[in-house]
């Protein structure tokens, strides 16, 4: 099969922490049952898009200089592993070169240790180890949570753009391409207004995708946004496309796509539920 000349991201996950279905849900089912959570029962995850697991994105980068592939990896959390083997397989990605993570909560982190299994292979070791970039907040617990993996006196990571997620947290958004614009902020529950800036409309340029965190369908949470928060940060920002991620299980894949879809129409902006296995094109 002949190498796709194109970049790419895909989204490995697109849930919350406690990834949807919520077990809670199937072994102690409410009357009636959840209608998201159940269809776990019936189809497999890579048909179900209302299967999520913890977000994470793969960034496949094409160099037209030399016509080869990078494989850039957004966080690594629990369901890293069940992850990698269902769409690692799928869209042919044969390994991971770097990590950027966006902070230190189990649902980014806990997956490395099974970054072993996708790194650059050489049967006598003669590789550099692969590359982590983050906040050094995120560092000094990653000294503590995966001593082993960390190596004495390693640089600290590149900020590129931070968000609050709880007023006492900051979570870093990436922001990344130049013919393309993309925004990912998984885990957020206030933007700094220096950040809108950059990412806004208004501001230093329109986004071409936002990829944009949504917990929940109503109400406020301390530490995410919610879908009125969200759309709300939309309409600020007015980005060409947004995909959300970080859904529980009260979002429908389908029923909210309907709602979306006509939100959409009638503000001029275009948002959408991301899903697990997404592939979205690029241009660098």
């Amino acid at each position: 099969m002949a190498m796709e000349m194109e970049s790419a991201l895909i989204f490995l996950g697109t849930g919350t922490s406690g990834s949807v279905p919520s077990l809670r849900c199937l072994i102690e089912p409410s009357d009636p049952p959840c209608s998201v959570c159940t269809q776990f029962l019936s189809l497999p995850p890579h048909s179900n898009p209302n299967y999520r697991c913890n977000s994470s994105m793969l960034i496949k980068y094409y160099s037209q200089t030399d016509a080869t592939h990078k494989y850039i990896l957004i966080d690594a959390g629990k369901t890293f592993r069940e992850a990698a083997l269902r769409w690692f397989v799928f869209h042919r990605i044969p390994r991971v070169d770097s990590i950027v993570l966006t902070h230190d909560h189990a649902d980014a982190i806990l997956g490395l240790d099974d970054i072993r299994a996708v790194q650059p292979f050489s049967p006598t070791n003669d590789i550099d180890p692969t590359p982590v970039y983050l906040a050094q907040r995120s560092m000094d617990r990653m000294e503590k949570v995966f001593p082993y993996l960390v190596r004495k006196k390693q640089k600290e990571g590149q900020e590129i753009r931070r968000v609050m997620h709880g007023e006492d947290y900051i979570c870093l958004g990436f922001l990344f391409g130049t013919k393309d614009r993309v925004a990912y902020i998984s885990d957020v529950s206030r933007i700094p207004a220096s950040t809108e800036y950059v990412i806004s409309k208004n501001g230093a340029g329109q986004l071409d995708l936002l990829i944009l965190d949504s917990i929940r369908k109503t109400g406020s949470d301390n530490f995410h946004f919610c879908l009125p928060q969200a759309l709300e940060t939309v309409k600020r920002l007015c980005p060409k496309q947004t995909l959300l991620i970080g859904m529980s299980h009260e979002f429908d894949y389908y029923k909210d796509n309907e709602f979306l879809m006509e939100w959409s129409k009638r503000e001029g902006l275009s948002v959408q539920l991301a899903h697990d296995g997404l592939r979205v094109p690029i241009k660098f």
